[in-house]
């Protein structure tokens, strides 16, 4: 039966007393000590109860927990300073009824609650078996709990007191552990401490993992921190640098000792500072160490020296290439006034012309005969604006453009910088390389070429450019204008037995293993081989040719089925096969309505023969032979110019009312077109309606306008070699291209006879025989043998001309 009584109440502060414990406190509010000398008086025990605010200095009794410990005073100890020190044991919990008096200290009628008194259910042993279970593992996580007191704690029988002892020694807020105290009820009291436990099991078990976790961190960051921290003093002790300073040191050494320009300098400085501010392992300090890679290899300012020895360029030009002379002496001009005036601009150059002609291999002696450093870059197909001038910095994998790479590879400042294929750029969304390439191209401009990753001006105004094309058409505007072009026509036949003779046979023989003296070709070989195995105007299929000629005869070296010999005209068709190409030769006698015309193709020039009939009918113009708008208009001018002249030619008047006019040019398959075959058309159209026969060694070119002139074509020299070779003695060309005569070889201008006309009366005076002359091929003309019939004598048939 519980029992009351009064007793003097002690308000705890930030700590809770449970029954069986023993603990040491200290008192210094006078109502504490008041209530502790009362206690002493009487029989020493006293209620010691929580505030539920440890701020309060003066608590009510609104401010103390109604449950408390019913506990004995056993020492009692006076501190200096007038604070005691008092060593209590908790007897039991206990309840307070009322409050008696509160001055001097609280005096409190108390219910005595009964602790130790009670049967032991299954529930109890069951939630007891948890605690301990619970407390163990609590013992191990935290590791602020000694192994005596766990073994004094399990060996407890009572399971209050167990409760009790276990709550003692929990790292708990008073608030938890008052509810530990408030339960009276022993299952109550065992199931609410399973409770705190398990959560505070669960928090130690979290804090263990994370703190496992930032150990390792920690762990090795402290071993690296350590590890570094020896290295450097081993690095002190033997007086290397740190790595990190060296690297920084090293690259300040190479800008200040290192001829930049002082805007470069600056912003290389500024990039090291930057870097010796990173940490070492910092992604941007990769960006900025490339960056002042490029800076310090980049020739700022490194420039290599001219050799101004005109006869050394000039036999180097010779030696490396046959003909060209427009072109070497273009660069012997380039070098002449490179000695005068050292600090010229280098032109901007563009070699034009047909494929295989040497433009390339050109560039390169260009740079040999100067003594620089030579570097191409090939322009087909570049269809990014990045490619010429970079990408920022910002992104991921920035390099420079491809100019600058260059200037990187050559180390000097002043290289031959080749430009290959200009003319097959292309553009597309990431932007327009040929605006790009204005900037490069230009001499006023870049002598500060901006590139996007080094955000600096570059000279490039030292920088010798050398373009090549194919052709000048598709190259923009704007960038022809800033070029200097050099056409390179096709070589003639001599040039390329010559050619063939210097380079391409000794290279080729080489190349295959043979000896000079194994394979004899003879230049009349060459020109067969030329003739009838290639049509170019370069010499990449001749050197095809050759190099075919020299597998074959190495097969039959080492088969033993060669000797030593000159090769022959029936040897090369048997190394090679039948002859693939055949030239349009002079018709062998002069033919009404049949005029020999010139034309020039991509390979050079060629014969054309243009073939007029007059029919009855009602004055149609019929063409024929896949001929373009341009040459059809030459056609129907020739046609209005005859009709026009009809009475000095001595045509009727109406004979456009009454003939039909089939105009054809052979070789239907190729298409023709162009307007220089208009004086031919004319003379072929005269010819057939005035009956009077066009010479067989005579060929011409001109354009025809309605009132009869003539006017200037081009590709002379290709057109008066084409003639040469077809057997063709005579030639009429327009009077405004007599200048371009000079072009064509001395050689070839002795053996042919030149016309110049600026009147179509001119070339109608020279191209059309009289009649009388005329009259013995009109008999012959058109007949064929009809069975039943004598045989009739027909004219050859002259071979298929070739567009």
């Amino acid at each position: 039966m519980s029992k009351e009584r009064e007793l003097p109440l002690l308000p705890l502060r930030g700590i809770m007393v449970f029954p069986y414990m023993v603990i040491h406190l200290d008192v210094g509010r006078e109502r504490s000590m008041a209530a502790i000398e009362q206690a002493m008086l009487d029989d020493r025990i006293l209620l010691l109860s929580s505030q539920k605010e440890t701020e309060i200095d003066s608590p009510q009794p609104d401010d103390i927990h109604t449950i408390g410990t019913l506990a004995e005073i056993k020492q009692l100890l006076k501190l200096p300073g007038g604070t005691m020190r008092v060593l209590v044991e908790g007897k039991q919990r206990g309840k307070i009824l009322e409050y008696i008096a509160e001055e001097p200290y609280f005096k409190v009628r108390v219910e005595e609650g009964e602790e130790g008194v009670y049967d032991i259910t299954p529930e109890i042993e069951a939630l007891t078996h948890g605690v301990i279970h619970q407390f163990e593992e609590y013992a191990k996580l935290s590791k602020k709990v000694p192994q005596e007191t766990l073994g004094t704690v399990l060996g407890v029988d009572d399971p209050g007191r167990l409760a009790d002892i276990v709550v003692s020694h929990l790292n708990l807020k008073i608030g938890d552990k008052q509810t530990i105290l408030d339960a009276l009820d022993v299952a109550e009291r065992l199931e609410r401490l399973t409770e705190i436990i398990m959560r505070e099991n669960e928090v130690l078990e979290l804090e263990r993992r994370i703190g496992l976790r930032v150990r390792k961190q920690m762990e090795k960051t402290q071993k690296e921190y350590y590890l570094r921290e020896q290295m450097k003093a081993i690095q002190k002790e033997l007086g290397d640098k740190d790595e990190k300073q060296a690297e920084v040191e090293e690259y300040r050494e190479k800008v200040t000792q290192g001829k930049f320009p002082k805007e470069v300098e600056e912003r290389a400085l500024k990039e090291i500072d930057r870097l010796e501010k990173m940490p070492q392992a910092s992604s941007e300090g990769t960006v900025v160490r490339t960056y002042l890679d490029w800076i310090i290899a980049l020739p700022w300012t490194k420039i290599s020296k001219d050799k101004m020895d005109i006869k050394r360029a000039e036999k180097i030009l010779d030696e490396d290439h046959y003909g060209l002379e427009k072109v070497k002496e273009r660069i012997l001009e380039f070098l002449a006034i490179r000695k005068l005036t050292p600090k010229m601009k280098s032109p901007i150059i563009c070699f034009v012309g047909p494929p295989g002609v040497g433009k390339t291999s050109l560039a390169k002696s260009v740079a040999s005969a100067l003594d620089r450093k030579f570097v191409r870059m090939s322009l087909g197909g570049v269809r990014d604006e990045a490619e010429i001038r970079g990408h920022r910095r910002t992104y991921i994998g920035a390099l420079p453009g491809r100019i600058i790479q260059g200037m990187r590879n050559a180390g000097t400042a002043n290289p031959v910088f080749l430009l290959d294929e200009i003319d097959k750029m292309a553009s597309d969304f990431r932007g327009d390389p040929a605006s790009a390439l204005l900037e490069v191209l230009d001499p006023e401009q870049n002598n500060s070429f901006s590139d996007h990753y080094l955000d600096l001006p570059y000279d490039l105004s030292r920088t010798l450019f050398i373009m090549t094309a194919n052709t000048v058409h598709t190259i923009p505007q704007p960038l022809l204008d800033r070029m200097e072009v050099i056409s390179l026509s096709g070589y003639t036949e001599d040039e390329k037995v010559n050619i063939a003779k210097r380079y391409l046979v000794p290279k080729q023989l080489k190349a295959h293993g043979l000896k000079a003296g194994q394979l004899v070709v003879e230049d009349e070989i060459l020109l067969k081989i030329v003739q009838g195995y290639t049509r170019e105007s370069g010499v990449r299929n001749l050197e095809r040719q050759i190099a075919n000629l020299c597998r074959k005869v190495a097969t039959r070296v080492v088969k033993k089925e060669w000797k030593t010999e000159t090769l022959t005209l029936e040897m090369l068709e048997e190394l090679l096969g039948a002859q693939r190409y055949h030239f349009e030769k002079a018709r062998l006698k002069p033919e009404i309505g049949a005029a020999t015309g010139l034309a020039y193709t991509q390979v050079g020039g060629d014969v054309l023969t243009i073939e007029v009939v007059p029919l009855p009918g009602k004055g149609q113009l019929t063409l024929t032979g896949k001929l373009g708008d341009v040459m059809k208009e030459s056609a129907y001018a020739g046609r209005t110019f005859v009709r026009s002249h009809s009475r000095e030619l001595g045509i009727p008047d109406d004979f456009y009312e009454k003939t039909d006019l089939h105009i054809h040019v052979p070789e239907g398959a190729i298409p023709k077109d162009g307007p220089s075959a208009g004086i031919t058309m004319a003379t072929a159209i005269a010819s057939a309606l005035t009956k009077r026969a066009v010479p067989s060694d005579l060929a011409m070119t001109g354009e025809i306008t309605l009132r009869g002139n003539v006017l200037p074509i081009g590709g002379v020299k290709e057109k008066v070699l084409a003639a040469h070779r077809a057997g063709i003695k005579k030639v009429i060309l327009p009077e405004q291209n007599r200048k371009d005569l000079e072009e064509v070889p001395e050689n070839v201008r002795e053996e042919m006879e030149f016309h110049f006309v600026s009147r179509m009366e001119e070339v109608a005076h020279i191209a059309l025989l009289p009649v009388a002359e005329s009259e013995e091929y009109l008999g012959t003309r058109n007949r064929f043998p009809i069975m039943g019939e004598g045989e009739i004598t027909s004219v050859p048939t002259p071979d298929h001309p070739v567009s």
